[in-house]
């Protein structure tokens, strides 16, 4: 299943969504050179995730074969800031399109739930929880991590909180159906979980435990961050029956 478009209007433009959107494809376009397969590669090496040098356990000057000759060389020290530099990258077009169109689905009504501010460091945070759960299910991996899908995830756990029974068009093989969120966020969130339990994490892929990571934190930080009066205003909608 993959989402269409969800059915609950937004009561504010939403800024701080846009804003992530547009400097993820900045960032895509201007430093990974758009798809360039050197750019791409050494913003992943430089900027991106990698749980055995974060962690300390690679021995500093290996190195990672990422094809054509190349080869991500772990740095000394741990790269604490690549925790964060690793949400704005992508690693081809259909990972920056596909995690854009995730967050504009789910983001605006999540970002209408709180502040815009709360809203910044609520999807910081579930990036970072995110990564964490990659590091900690593969504290010795040298797979580089890129993308915003992480902190995504969270804005996705915290959708399938507030707005359980809204209907998510839904494209399913070749039709669209309607489908209350929650089926189609639980039934994302199973398939990202098999994934991770199936999944050799020494050999790179999607990082499935990242997923589960920004869903759960997601589920567990939304209530701290929501607004009240904001969720007022669509409370008929939040506990309308499918």
């Amino acid at each position: 299943m993959f989402p269409y478009r969800d059915e609950l209007s937004t009561q504010r433009p939403a800024v701080v969504t846009i804003g992530i959107i547009v400097l993820c494809t900045l960032v895509w376009l201007f430093y990974e050179g758009a798809g360039s397969f050197y750019y791409v590669n050494a913003a992943t090496c430089n900027y991106g995730l990698i749980p055995g040098e974060l962690t300390q356990s690679l021995q500093p000057g290996t190195g990672f074969p990422m094809g054509h000759g190349l080869a991500c060389i772990i740095d000394p020290g741990p790269q604490y800031l690549n925790l964060f530099t690793s949400m704005f990258l992508h690693g081809s077009w259909m990972h920056l399109l596909g995690n854009m169109w995730f967050l504009w689905i789910f983001g605006n009504n999540i970002e209408d739930s709180m502040t815009r501010p709360r809203f910044a460091v609520f999807y910081i945070l579930c990036g970072l929880a995110a990564a964490m759960m990659q590091v900690l299910t593969g504290p010795s991996s040298p797979v580089p991590m890129v993308g915003a899908s992480g902190a995504i995830s969270g804005v996705m756990g915290a959708y399938v909180l507030l707005y359980p029974h809204v209907r998510v068009w839904t494209w399913v093989g070749f039709f669209i159906f309607p489908v209350p969120a929650w089926a189609m966020l639980f039934w994302w969130f199973f398939l990202q979980l098999g994934g991770g339990l199936t999944q050799d994490g020494t050999t790179g892929g999607t990082a499935f435990w990242a997923h589960v990571g920004g869903f759960l934190a997601g589920m567990l930080l939304v209530r701290f961050f929501v607004v009240p009066e904001h969720m007022s205003l669509r409370r008929a909608t939040l506990y309308q029956p499918y």
